[in-house]
């Protein structure tokens, strides 16, 4: 997932330079929400995994 959010800011910097203004704004925020989802999911993976390994 991390994968896909550096491919869509990647996209989104490569459009803002080619001056697509539009598709720079949805990629950018697409990538966003990926980062902040994998955020997530990888915070609750550390405690749930601390939690079980813990027992």
């Amino acid at each position: 997932m991390l994968r896909w959010a550096a491919i869509f800011f990647i996209i989104a910097i490569v459009a803002a330079i080619f001056g697509f203004g539009g598709i720079a704004e949805g990629a950018a925020s697409i990538a966003k929400i990926l980062f902040f989802v994998f955020v997530v999911l990888f915070v609750l993976a550390i405690a749930f995994g601390a939690s079980i390994f813990k027992r």
